[in-house]
This record gives structure tokens, sequence and C-alpha cells, in this order.
């Protein structure tokens, strides 16, 4: 039998009057938590943009992490205005300005309320070889004329396949040592495949000192043994070092002054391009001893 329980018009609406309640209370919270807020943010402003929360001097731009460019070079490229507010500093922008300004590779900018001050924490770029470019239409154009070009365009490369012009080192604390490696012929979809190359380069027990990609078909290294003839880049790489180093005892074997270039397309079958005899017109290819 179903229970009917009787409420009486007055519980009803003490109710009625209770819920009202409850809902003005939650809105009434609602209003203050919100007031709260938007002071506590008004506040914050506020507090940012009082006078003793000012860059005034590069003295409160603290510079981390750089070791071949000095405080002075950072300093001078900075897009700072003195004074200005740490509210309107824009770490963004100032990143971006450093990286395109200077060999770094990034770089992250932190703002500091107690003192006020920035921390500018850089990574460079240490260049590894020297990059002369492929010129267009080289073939066209006299040798000096070429060499000039080339000269103009001379960078210096990091481990990534980056390449930073000359001039964005000029203004170094300390004189910058050229890498001994040159990389000549250097192009833009060479990169990806570079980082490759000079991680094998730096490995090889073979002291290798030029790198020839002038002709994508063949890739020719100047090393301690002479040219080195590796046709088009490839992952045989890694063996084509390991079979060059195998022939670590080649002058002991022939005269090396002999030697044109070794061929080592295939590193299974390393071949070596002599000097033609005098009583014969073509140079002898014979495989080493």
């Amino acid at each position: 039998m179903t229970d009917f329980t009787y409420i009486s018009e007055r519980e009803l609406a003490e109710r009625r009057k209770q819920l009202k309640w409850r809902r003005r209370w939650k809105l009434l919270q609602s209003i203050w938590r919100t007031l709260l807020v938007m002071a506590m943010a008004v506040a914050a402003v506020w507090v940012i943009t009082l006078p003793g929360w000012v860059i005034r001097s590069p003295e409160q731009v603290v510079i981390e992490g750089n070791e071949l460019l000095s405080p002075q070079t950072i300093y001078a490229i900075l897009p700072i205005r003195y004074p200005q507010s740490l509210l309107m500093v824009q770490p963004e922008a100032i990143a971006q300005a450093l990286e395109s300004k200077a060999p770094i590779a990034s770089a992250t900018i932190t703002r500091h309320l107690f003192p006020p001050h920035l921390t500018v924490r850089i990574q460079e770029r240490y260049p590894v070889a020297i990059a002369y470019p492929a010129i267009a239409n080289a073939d066209t154009i006299t040798p000096q004329q070429r060499e000039q070009a080339q000269a103009s365009q001379v960078a210096l490369l990091d481990e990534k396949g980056f390449s930073v012009s000359m001039d964005r080192y000029a203004n170094l604390q300390q004189q910058l040592e050229l890498p001994h490696l040159k990389v000549f012929g250097m192009r833009d979809e060479y990169r990806t495949q570079w980082v490759s190359l000079y991680q094998a380069i730096a490995r090889s027990p073979i002291k290798i000192s030029e790198v020839n990609w002038r002709d994508p078909t063949n890739l020719i290294l100047n090393t301690e043994l002479g040219y080195v003839h590796l046709g088009p880049y490839s992952d045989r790489l890694p063996d084509q070092l390991r079979a060059l180093d195998q022939l670590r005892n080649l002058p002991e074997k022939m005269d090396i002054n002999q030697v044109i270039y070794i061929d080592l397309i295939n590193p299974d079958i390393p071949l070596v391009q002599k000097v033609a005899p005098q009583n014969s017109d073509e140079s002898d290819q014979d495989p080493p001893q």
C-alpha cells in the first residue's frame, strides 16, 4: 500500500524560502570569487608596473651558457629599451632576435620579480667545418670570379648542418679558432646527410681534412692517405670508412705519391688508382696488396 506523507503549505513555503536562500548564497559566493580574482589580477599588474619592477640597465640581465660570445655582444643585440617594465618584456621576441643575429641555436628568457631581473640562457652554435658553398653557373665564369664568389659566401658549419656567416663571429670576445675540416660544394639539401656524415668523419681513425661535395654522384674525401672516392652518399659510408681504416698501412706497401685516388665506391673491393707508368698511356687501377 502506497504511503503518502502529508506536507502542509507552511512547510512547502519554508522549503521554497530555504532553496531561494541557497541560490542567493551560491550567487554571492560566485560574485565574491570573481571579484577576488579580478582584484588579485589588478594588484599583480599594479605591483609589476611599480617603479621597482623595471629593467633599468644591462646589469639586470644575466647571461648564461655563453662561451664563444661575450656578454657585451649579447647585450648589444638584445631588443630591450632601458628602462623597461618587466611586464612589457617579450621573451619570444628577444629569443628570435638572438637566434637571428648571432650564432645561437636556441635562447630561453626568464623573468624574475625578486629581485627584478632577466635571465638569458643561450645555446651557441659551435663551428666544426668551414663551408664553401656551390657556386651557380660556375662553368661560365672565370676561376678568379669563382674564387671571389666563393670567398664572399664562406660560412662556418655546425654539426647539425646549419651554416653561419663569418660575420656573425666577428665580435667574439676571444679569437675564434677556425675548424680544420673544409667542405666544398655544400648545399641546403645536404643538411640532413651532413649530420651522419660529420659523425662518421669525427669517429674515423684516418684523418680527413676535406669533403668535396661538388658532384652529388661522387663524394670525395681528402685524407691522410690521399683522395678517396665514395660515389654518391649512401648508408654504406660507415663500411667505406672502415675499409679506409684497413688501408692505413698502404704507404708501407707502395709510394703514396703515385696514388691518384682510392676507390671505395664498393668497400668490399677497394681499388687504388695509380699514376700510369711512363711506357703506358693509361693509369693503373689495382687492388691494394
